[in-house]
């Protein structure tokens, strides 16, 4: 297996191109079987997560094509994707591949709402705690859906169509917000989804549906408003850019030193990070470029943090701020919300010199004066850039293990961090 080797110590200079975002571009790509036109999508992220999301969309009967770089254009550059899905030719997202990642279960709701029938397996993904798919199911029960559990299977049928009508969320989930978010859009009638989630990828997802013909309102608010129209049309989109992945790199920043620009990064989805890392202390600036960030001459600040939903401070972020404050003055504290077994890090952090303890679902992190470099290993994808975080201050070699956590959702990391002085390279066999 590929493991990533990184010599701590370098401060990063330059800039680092940020991707499209993961968490858009995978419900952007689903959306895709709603239509017999082409929707084509810019700016979708290389990682492993869209690579086999591809697959399980080819089994459907969607056809991929992609478009070449235009001259003088960025190697890291996001790339251009057409989707046609012209007939779906099978409604059954099977277990071999829906069983490697969570999100192609997703595909439920535009299957149910253009074919009137979906059998799709119950889904599989990283393991940071559970996250139940009752929302998914109760959510299009109340559009009219019979579902039933077969075997390991959602089953899921109507009888002329999905009607639409008011649903409410127990909690807000990213994932259940798409997913009736797109079933409504081909529903007859109108239906709010209540208690909608809110976060930037929910609104991309809402936009792009806009051009392919839907009527939604309320996109970014607890209330989202969907009127049911009779087909949907192709379109173009653009994928918004990754706020995790900008986190992740201002964090790389404030804990290696430096001073780095972030292209083409927007600080609006990052409201809550950017107030935590600049009272850590770092230097964050929005410019015509997208955000610099600097962290030159003085340390890091010990700083609490407490994960919550959108507009708080995002859970896909918790691992990373630890590993920053694992080299802060004083004593933090990190309280998770999200997710309930989102700790696993630590363990590895230890290997490397941190001082963090758990009491329930809060660590305590007392800062060290120096980590030093150790073999690590990932155990799950925001856990495992964490750990690249945490080496790249580190004195010596840190080796990080089971990186396909980390090609999941990081595009390029080695590549794009080398560019900026980081001594980090790809270590195969």
């Amino acid at each position: 297996m590929d493991r990533i080797r990184i010599t701590g110590g370098a401060p990063l200079e330059g800039s680092i191109p940020i991707s499209g975002a993961k968490n858009a571009a995978l419900p952007l790509m689903i959306a895709s079987l709603l239509t017999d036109e082409t929707l084509t999508l810019q700016n979708v992220p290389r990682l492993a997560d869209v690579q086999k999301l591809f697959h399980i969309l080819a089994n459907h009967g969607v056809d991929t094509a992609f478009q070449g770089k235009r001259s003088g254009e960025d190697e890291l550059a996001g790339q251009t994707v057409n989707l046609t899905a012209r007939a779906i030719v099978d409604t059954t997202a099977p277990y071999e591949l829906v069983s490697t990642m969570r999100a192609s279960f997703w595909v439920i709701g535009p299957l149910l709402a253009r074919m009137g029938e979906a059998r799709v397996s119950l889904p599989g993904g990283c393991a940071i705690g559970t996250r139940p798919v009752d929302f998914f199911i109760e959510g299009l029960k109340g559009l009219g859906a019979d579902i039933d559990i077969e075997r390991g299977y959602v089953v899921a049928k109507t009888k002329g169509g999905l009607i639409g009508n008011r649903v409410r969320l127990p909690k807000p989930s990213v994932g259940a917000t798409h997913t009736l978010l797109m079933a409504a859009t081909l529903a007859r009638g109108e239906t709010v989804i209540e208690n909608a989630a809110r976060e930037p990828e929910i609104v991309d997802l809402a936009e792009c549906l806009i051009q392919m013909g839907a009527k939604i309102e309320g996109q970014g608010t607890s209330s989202i408003t969907i009127e049911g129209v009779p087909r949907l049309y192709g379109a173009r989109h653009k994928v918004l850019p990754d706020r995790i992945e900008t986190g992740t790199y201002a964090l790389a920043t404030a804990m290696a030193g430096g001073d780095v620009t972030l292209e083409g990064a927007s600080a609006d989805h990052l409201e809550r990070p950017i107030e935590l890392m600049r009272a850590a202390g770092a230097e964050i600036d929005v410019t015509n470029r997208g955000l610099r960030v600097r962290r030159n001459g003085h340390g890091i600040v010990a700083v609490d943090a407490e994960t919550e939903p959108y507009p708080g401070f995002p859970t896909d972020l918790q691992a990373q701020f630890m590993a920053v404050m694992c080299a802060g003055k004083g004593t933090s504290h990190v309280t998770e919300t999200i997710f309930e077994n989102r700790f696993m890090h630590v363990q590895e952090l230890a290997r490397l010199g941190a001082d963090i303890s758990l009491n329930g679902q809060t660590a305590t992190i007392k800062g060290v004066d120096r980590l030093k470099g150790a073999p690590v290993m990932a155990t799950d994808l925001r856990a495992s850039v964490s750990l690249v975080i945490a080496g790249l201050a580190a004195e010596g070699e840190t080796e990080v293990s089971r990186i396909y956590h980390l090609d999941r959702g990081f595009e390029r990391l080695e590549q794009k961090l080398s560019r900026c002085g980081a001594q980090i390279e790809r270590v195969s066999g």
